[in-house]
């Protein structure tokens, strides 16, 4: 069932009237006998709170199976005729305030509010807390808005063979009559009510400390019992104490939280919550099989992306939900920072480039697209814009900004904004207040430009070369912003000239920082220097925006971006392939074929893995269907299987190249290949045939029929765990027959009570890029389900289904006539939006490819 809403407008008049002082909150996790609870768990809780104008009323959120009692300062409060998206009224509120209210609370499944679990492993009962945006309400009565801080007293009964955890320490257990554990925290500092969390279950655990001249952080990290033997915990420890020592070094503001715990839970949405000392992460990341060197750095990246969200949106935090995109910007442009400086992973610049301004380009492509600055007038707005604009481009204009104020300047200007505004909530008009104040810079035209428009400008070298192959000129031409009104932005950038060396090698040999403003910008500075073979516009990746190559340097990214020797400008050649690709103007099977032979060179795995994935996108939407099933596939496979078997042995490239065939539309030999690697009766020399690869080649053969439900069963024997049962539910879902496909609809479609886990998984099995004729029944009835799917489930319930269910697959004019049909009607403005997003890609995969089939 979907969330109560709350409009800015409302949340704005409650804020101005009240201001919340304690919670006091109780819960009992047990099902009166000492064991856990199952449907149900009790909870109280004690508000005190004042009221700016005596006499008026407000409410307070609760959503529970049954409010039971209510009392305002004594006072019984009506509550027969109680409903979730009311909350309870609070009538004639006095200057001070003491509420207190009981209530039945649901267990959840859908992971909001608290996520209940069983493993079925050993059976042991997991749960766990998940608030943002608006679901504290689902654990106990609140204000639950960003701007009302309050601090938080915990109290918990629960199991006595659990572990407890909150934000804050633990300050006294004793044991209650009916055999469980009655659990004190202390109290906790002063936070939003969508970063408290809980935690509680038979987890294991790891204990370790951090200690600097500030003083010394508690580490706990936490993973359930039966995956214990996989975790990695003096790595991430390590991770941790990298990243706390460079913060501290930066923001200059200690670790403003009492401990800090890291706990690795099952069925997780998102990949972390940033609940204040005591971030959850999705699970995925105890890696119990073998993974590549970049899922390691991603994950690193996470870690640190929560741990900065402890100053930037913990200690300060956002007044509404419009300044979303500082939070999330801010945690990913510094988690970035810290990687590349602080970590062994010196290349996270090239990944940022290569992941996160890639999803930033592909959203503000799309007629969706809005503002970093986004108007947020309500939650239903706001859960549909966790996207790659709040976080993606956001964190690249940051990036943008501290080239233009200078990084020094951009520090100390946080440390301004920590020291004003700690444990209070603050706008972004506060945070240019600080940076202006630290750079002496006016930056409100920044904003203006940058935070409150759409779309990218394209910048494209311009320059003629004398007789002895340098340049007499050279200015950079910037393009007005699309989509949107055509904007020219200030842009910092750098421009590099690289040429070949003496060893064969593509290196800088020249490079100039600048501001581009206006339409045409000169570079005086590049007169008479050498023109060599590539020159790189956004050279470092300062900018946003498109990079545009001259005809020789594309050329040269054609025929030799192998040889260019350092990771990040050849990552910029790879992305500006790439977008050329998606914009109809270099050819889908060109993309394929420059991809296929020069993927082998690339030394960052992350690049590689990437690649690939752009290349099977390029063969399954924007290539000419029939050359891409009777030629690109089959010439693609082949040479993934050529680089398996000519890859080091046991490396991440073969690992690499492996997984991304068992993903691909194969012939026989391929089928054969997998087949042999997953029975082990034709190994691959060095590649460890572990848990989660036999899936993804069992997967590969399921897709193509040469295995069924006999293997499935099998497998599922040799793993009975979550992540098992997961993927013989992809499996199954994958199998080559309409009534496998219509099984798995009915289920992703009509069954509201499975886990958002599961319902992912049959999702992740639906759609195979061998299997279109199949699904070809499923674009009718998409339209014309999707709107009670929306209608019957909360947001992150309904969201997966509607974006995984798209029919992406059929790539044809009936799939955009079909969309504007359903368009032309009445629908959920967030709901809209995700159908006007799945329509874009298909009307940009049509032009893709139409410019592929030209001769």
């Amino acid at each position: 069932m979907p969330a109560p809403n709350l409009t800015r407008d409302q949340a704005k008049q409650r804020a101005a009237l009240l201001e919340v002082e304690s919670y006091d909150i109780e819960l009992d996790l047990t099902d009166g006998r000492g064991g856990p609870g199952e449907k149900i768990f009790g909870s109280k809780t004690t508000v005190r709170f004042t009221s700016s104008r005596p006499g008026e009323g407000s409410w307070v959120d609760i959503v529970a199976e049954q409010v039971r009692s209510a009392t305002l300062n004594g006072g019984k409060l009506a509550i027969e005729d109680y409903r979730e998206e009311d909350g309870v009224a609070l009538p004639e509120l006095a200057a001070s305030n003491e509420l207190v209210v009981e209530a039945d609370c649901r267990y959840m499944n859908t992971g909001e509010g608290l996520h209940r679990f069983v493993d079925p492993v050993d059976e042991g009962v997991y749960l766990y807390t998940q608030f943002e945006t608006a679901d504290a309400k689902r654990m106990f009565a609140c204000f639950d808005q960003p701007d009302l801080k309050s601090v938080y007293r915990l109290t918990v009964i629960a199991p006595r063979d659990w572990k407890i955890i909150s934000n804050a320490l633990v300050e006294s257990t004793e044991d209650t009559p009916e055999g469980a554990v009655r659990t004190v925290f202390a109290t906790s500092e002063r936070i939003s009510t969508y970063l408290v969390a809980l935690i509680a279950g038979p987890y294991a655990e790891w204990r370790d400390s951090y200690a600097d001249d500030h003083g010394e952080i508690p580490l706990g990290i936490y993973c359930r019992a039966s995956l214990a033997e996989h975790m990695d915990a003096e790595r991430l420890f390590t991770e941790t104490k990298q990243g706390f020592g460079f913060y501290h070094e930066k923001f200059g503001t200690p670790y403003p939280f009492s401990k800090y715990d890291q706990l690795f839970v099952p069925e997780f949405n998102a990949g972390a919550m940033e609940n204040a000392g005591a971030v959850t992460f999705l699970e995925d990341y105890v890696f119990r099989s073998r993974v590549t060197r970049y899922a390691y750095e991603r994950r690193a990246e996470t870690l640190l992306h929560e741990m900065a969200h402890m100053w930037f949106g913990d200690l300060v935090t956002m007044r509404w939900w419009d300044d979303l995109w500082l939070n999330e910007s801010f945690a990913t442009f510094a988690s970035v920072l810290a990687q590349a400086e602080a970590t062994e992973y010196t290349n996270a610049w090239t990944s940022f480039a290569n992941i996160e301004k890639s999803w930033a380009y592909r959203q503000d492509q799309l007629p969706s697209t809005h503002p970093i600055a986004a108007d947020i007038v309500d939650l239903h707005a706001v859960e549909v814009n966790f996207d790659g604009i709040t976080y993606a481009k956001g964190a690249s204009v940051l990036k943008q900004l501290v080239a233009y104020v200078g990084q020094d300047n951009f520090l100390a200007g946080l440390r301004l904004y920590f020291g004003k505004h700690a444990w209070g909530n603050a706008t972004l008009a506060d945070l240019l207040a600080a940076l202006e104040e630290a750079s002496g810079r006016d930056l409100s035209w920044w904003s203006a430009q940058w935070l409150e428009t759409t779309g990218l400008n394209s910048l494209t070298p311009r320059f003629e070369v004398d007789g002895e192959g340098r340049f007499s000129s050279f200015e950079v031409v910037q393009s007005g912003a699309k989509p949107g009104a055509g904007e020219l932005r200030t842009h910092r950038i750098a421009i590099g000239v690289y040429d070949e060396d003496d060893a064969g090698r593509i290196t800088r040999t020249q490079r100039v920082e600048l501001d581009v403003t206006g339409e045409r910008t000169a570079v005086p500075d590049l007169t008479g220097v050498a023109a060599g073979k590539l020159v790189l516009v956004n050279d470092d990746d300062l900018t946003y925006c498109t990079m545009r190559l001259d005809s020789g340097s594309l050329v040269t990214l054609i025929d030799r971006i192998g040889d260019i020797t350092d990771p990040l400008p050849r990552t910029l050649c790879w992305s500006a392939a790439w977008e050329m690709t998606r914009e109809a103007e270099l050819k889908a099977r060109d993309f394929v074929m420059l991809a296929s032979r020069g993927v082998h060179a690339e030394s960052e795995v992350g690049v590689v893995q990437r690649l690939l994935l752009q290349a099977q996108t390029a063969l399954n939407s924007y290539a000419e269907p029939e050359w891409a099933m009777s030629q690109g596939w089959p010439t693609y496979t082949g040479k993934l299987l050529e680089l398996a078997k000519a890859a080091q042995p046991g490396s991440d490239h073969q690992l690499a190249f492996v997984n991304s065939l068992a993903g691909a539309v194969l012939d026989e030999a391929a089928l054969t290949a997998v087949a042999g690697w997953l029975d082990g009766s034709a190994p691959l020399e060095g590649l460890t045939v572990d848990t989660d690869l036999r899936w993804r080649l069992l997967h590969a053969l399921v897709a193509h029929g040469k295995a069924g439900d006999d293997e499935i069963d099998a497998e599922l024997a040799r793993d009975d765990t979550a992540t098992g049962r997961r993927q013989a539910e992809g499996s199954r879902a994958l199998r080559p027959t309409p009534e496998a496909k219509a099984e798995a609809w009915q289920r992703a479609v009509f069954d509201d009570e499975l886990p958002n886990a599961v319902s992912n998984a049959l999702i992740s099995g639906f759609s195979h890029p061998g299997q279109k004729k199949l699904l070809a029944p499923y674009v009718e009835k998409y339209f014309a389900q999707i709107d009670e799917v929306w209608q019957r489930r909360s947001s992150e319930r309904a969201q997966p289904t509607v974006m995984g269910l798209f029919p992406s697959w059929a790539v044809e004019a009936g799939t955009v006539e079909a969309a504007d049909a359903w368009l032309a009607g009445e629908h959920p403005a967030a709901l809209r939006r995700l159908v006007t997003e799945g329509r874009a890609g298909i009307v940009r995969a049509l032009a893709a490819r139409e410019f592929d089939q030209q001769a």
